[in-house]
């Protein structure tokens, strides 16, 4: 029988979200806003697609979560998440099945009503294996979702998602899995209409056929220029949000976004270029802002191609970086340096323990290991790293200025579009990439997850049987010490065979009118618009 989660665990965690969600969307008094409520925000990443399916972008979800509700949505700078589609949920007392109870009032912003059947649908075709779709694997605690993903189980019935009644689903895990909640706030557990998908394929997401059940309608997509959304007057709390619009403005740098910024064109910047960032600090400190994130910034080593094959050859890579110096000098954003992979808000309270030394600044031993291996700097091949962004520039050439002081090796420098970037990564046709790790759900296992063998975004193409052997007992361990334990040992296996390289965890700065409210997002880029707005005062 199941119980309603009220005194401990994750109920808790429910009941928190229910007044915090009820906190966010009805204010006490509404202060005097302005109008027009247009917000204009800078978007760095021409979006792909902003089909949950098919998105792997971060800026895709962000545009995706104004249009698109998901049972539950994140919850603002680290909290629980928060009630979305879904009022509240309960769970069976052995942790396996999540009953979630949908607002009765829900409907798509064409006026279809919204039910649990219509979940079950979206998630069939998200976890169908022609879809392909690229995050799938945040559905992998349902149970049977991995088999039916991976074409084992073709019975979709046997797959853990089921209606229970019209505005009831309800999803059975593998085994309990104690962040659960946080999988379900997602981005790809966003739903989606299947009568439009089948009715307009890949078309369905324009303007003029799109239906969703967000805060906010899409009216316009210009590509490579902006994309609108409107106020949705049939989502359920429209009587809260103030906003009328929101334009999305593509920028293709942080020096352009920067000055259109300054010249009024924009309200929200995506970040700040690292030359301007102590002058905002002391010009126009109410503008400028910062927030941790959970984002790790690394080198991937192509292993697939020599000379990066030797596990010697990146470990000398690795140890001839500074990245103290790269933080204070080029950066120059509070960012901390790092030589690990995992950010300390997805390790365990009190984790003190320090990995084995393979990333830290020590050129001797990087001069050393590549003399081992062989090389002499003068016949070395030459490399190229690749970025995905124009403001990258500054930090990709001193990478390359240490890499030729400290080791004599010459390496170029190519940026790519964001998309380009991502697909020559995965087809393994590149040498070094700086990338970014930012997992899809606020969880370690996720973030290494992604290095296991053949896994989607395994950008180094590394395979470690030991590696995948730990990650598969975490995912099996729902006990946290056991769990974290699995964990360590897999980030001291991946270091110490360097596929890739840490160089430093993100921090989000970013540039903002001093009128906007209500602002609230979370350290994986997600962003909850319908509490934003503009007041009369700065």
């Amino acid at each position: 029988m199941a119980r309603t989660i009220k005194k401990r665990g994750l109920v808790g965690l429910a009941a928190l979200a229910t007044l915090l969600f009820a906190a966010s969307c009805q204010p006490p008094e509404r202060p005097p806003i302005i109008a027009p409520q247009i917000l204009r925000v800078s978007n760095r990443n021409e979006p792909g697609d902003l089909d949950p399916a098919k998105a792997t972008l971060p800026d895709e979800f962000a545009i995706s979560r104004t249009l698109l509700e998901g049972l539950l949505i994140p919850g603002p700078t680290g909290r629980p998440p928060l009630p979305g589609l879904a009022t509240h949920f309960e769970l069976s007392p052995d942790g396996l099945i999540y009953t979630f109870h949908l607002r009765t009032e829900a409907a798509w912003s064409d006026g279809v009503p919204l039910s649990a059947p219509q979940l079950v649908a979206a998630y069939q075709r998200l976890l169908t294996p022609a879809t392909a779709a690229p995050k799938a694997n945040v559905f992998f605690p349902v149970k049977n979702a991995r088999a039916f993903v991976s074409g084992d189980l073709p019975d979709f019935s046997a797959v853990g998602l089921r209606a229970s009644g019209p505005h009831t689903l309800v999803v059975t895990l593998e085994k309990p899995t104690p962040r659960f909640p946080y999988y379900v706030a997602s981005g790809p557990w966003l739903p989606v209409r299947t009568d439009l998908v089948a009715r307009y394929g890949r078309n369905w997401t324009r303007p003029e056929n799109f239906a969703g059940n967000g805060a906010f309608t899409l009216t316009e997509w210009r590509a490579d220029q902006r994309i609108i959304v409107r106020k949705n007057p049939r989502w359920h709390g429209a009587q809260h949000v103030r906003l009328e619009e929101i334009h999305f403005m593509r920028f293709d740098s942080g020096d352009t976004e920067e000055r259109a910024y300054r010249a009024g064109q924009i309200d929200a910047t995506m970040s700040v270029p690292s030359s301007k960032v102590e002058v905002y600090a002391r010009e126009r400190p109410s503008e400028l802002h910062r927030a941790p994130m959970i984002e790790t910034r690394y080198l991937s080593f192509n292993t697939l191609r020599p000379p990066l094959d030797l596990t010697s050859v990146r470990r000398a890579l690795a140890l001839a970086l500074d990245r103290q110096k790269l933080v204070e000098h080029v950066l120059r954003g509070g960012q901390p340096a790092t030589g690990r992979l995992v950010p300390p808000a997805l390790r365990e309270p009190g984790e003190l323990t320090a990995l084995p030394p393979d990333h830290h600044y020590d050129p001797a031993t990087a001069r050393k290991l590549l003399a081992e291996a062989g090389y002499d700097p003068k016949k070395f091949p030459r490399l190229e790293i690749c970025g995905w962004s124009a403001s990258q520039v500054a930090i990709l050439e001193a990478i390359q200025a240490m890499w030729r002081q400290e080791l004599g090796l010459e390496i170029t420098i190519t940026i790519r579009e964001a998309k380009v970037h991502l697909s020559t990564l995965a087809a393994g046709d590149y040498d070094i990439a700086f990338i970014t790790a930012i997992p899809d759900v606020a969880d370690a296992v996720e973030l290494l997850g992604d290095y296991v063998t053949a896994a989607p975004e395994n950008y180094p193409h590394w395979h470690h049987p030991a590696f995948d052997a730990q990650i598969t007992a975490a995912r099996q361990h729902p006990d946290r010490a056991t769990r974290a334990g699995h964990l360590f040992t897999a980030e001291r296996q991946l270091l110490e065979d360097a596929p890739l390289s840490p160089l430093y965890f993100n921090s989000k700065i970013w540039l903002m009118n001093p009128r906007l409210r209500g602002w609230e997002e979370d350290g994986l880029w997600s962003r909850n618009y319908h509490t934003v707005y503009f007041s009369e005062n700065k």
